[in-house]
């Protein structure tokens, strides 16, 4: 087998090396069934085992009340940008929108064809490169939507946005999903695409209470409903059966690091090696404000595209992979989410002090 380099990637991102190998071994006999995990039927009990187990890791680990649901859907984290209005929101009702980024645009694009987004707060007049301190909210909305990390403009949310009161505050987390631990209670509902710290493609996770599964619309197709998965399982049709089975494996990787709590302490102590770095250097510069900073994707230029572009390419050549920033941001990203090694931060810091000493 090939080496294995650091792969700074967005997304679909770093896997837990122990969790590759458990599921590796799994494709041709799954539990010495004879039958690989890809081939065995949803309605089987082999894989009716990896979902109720899944489902019951995924609770432990944040600790997830009885009155919520654990589901898992497909059509990414962008699907429910729609799935979302569709079901809550109808023609001359409003839902607030905290808008720091492009995915939180996107899903304020998506709630126009079903009602009335307003956005409560948005900090694109710089950028993106901040988390707002406030919020406006309107007089009656039917949830607060936010995005609690910013990948392609590396910030975070700290804490959760206080949404008024009885109002469900809804939240896409799909990259920071399990970095940190969760007061599950303060949201309505949490969504999540995969790619980024549960596992790969192709599914996505919804915690959602019972009361908003219940207040969702029926006059829309039983496949938007989230009524239907909570009601069958995620067994409507056949579920992405591999991409659950490993989001247990990596629920179960998490608790045997110690839980959220410990992963929490790791990817502070992974991001702020990188940023100590950067708030030191004569040539790299954070592009995210102080307070705003992400634990998962720290965003960085050196103000000069052809030096940018150099680097790059320098630091493809070895071996530290993904590098490249989105077109909105330019430079550099890094992503380190729970998966990725801590010795991978310090061989790139490493590598960007002697670039550095090259360049300035």
């Amino acid at each position: 087998m090939s080496q294995r380099i650091n792969n700074f990637s967005a997304g679909p991102a770093v896997l837990p090396v122990e969790v590759l190998e458990e599921a590796q071994n799994s494709l041709l006999d799954f539990n010495g069934t004879g039958i690989g995990i890809m081939e065995h039927s949803h309605r089987g009990a082999a894989f009716s085992g990896v979902l109720a187990q899944t489902i019951a890791d995924c609770r432990k680990l944040a600790g997830i009340p009885d009155d919520y649901q654990v589901l898992f859907v497909q059509g990414g984290a962008s699907s429910q940008f729609f799935t979302l209005p569709m079901n809550f929101l109808s023609e001359g009702e409003t839902a607030d929108y905290l808008v720091t980024g492009a995915w939180s645009k996107k899903a304020v694009a998506q709630a126009k064809r079903f009602g009335t987004p307003h956005v409560a707060s948005t900090s694109e007049d710089r950028n993106f490169c901040y988390i707002p301190e406030s919020a406006e909210y309107s007089a009656n909305p039917k949830y607060v939507h936010f995005t609690s990390n910013n990948t392609i403009f590396g910030t975070q949310f700290y804490n959760e946005p206080e949404a008024p009161a009885g109002v469900p505050l809804i939240c896409d987390a799909s990259s920071d999903i399990f970095c940190r631990p969760l007061d599950i209670k303060k949201y309505g509902m949490i969504y999540a695409g995969a790619q980024k710290n549960l596992g790969p493609s192709g599914v996505t996770l919804v915690i959602v209470h019972d009361d908003l599964v219940k207040a969702g619309k029926l006059d829309i197709p039983e496949m938007l409903q989230y009524r239907t998965f909570a009601e069958n399982d995620s067994c409507y049709n056949t579920p992405p059966t591999f991409g659950i089975y490993f989001m247990g494996l990596v629920f179960k990787w998490i608790m045997k690091q110690g839980g959220l709590k410990e992963i929490e302490i790791r990817n502070q102590q992974k991001s702020e090696v990188l940023y100590s770095y950067l708030d030191n250097s004569n040539l790299f510069r954070a592009t995210a404000d102080r307070g705003s900073r992400s634990l998962m994707n720290v965003t960085f230029v050196t103000g000069n595209e052809t030096i940018d572009k150099r680097f790059i390419e320098q630091a493809t050549a070895a071996g530290f992979d993904g590098l490249k920033g989105h077109r909105s941001v330019g430079g550099m990203r890094a992503s380190l989410y729970n998966a990725f090694p801590p010795a991978g931060v310090k061989e790139l810091v490493d590598f960007m002090t002697e670039f550095e000493a090259k360049n300035s």
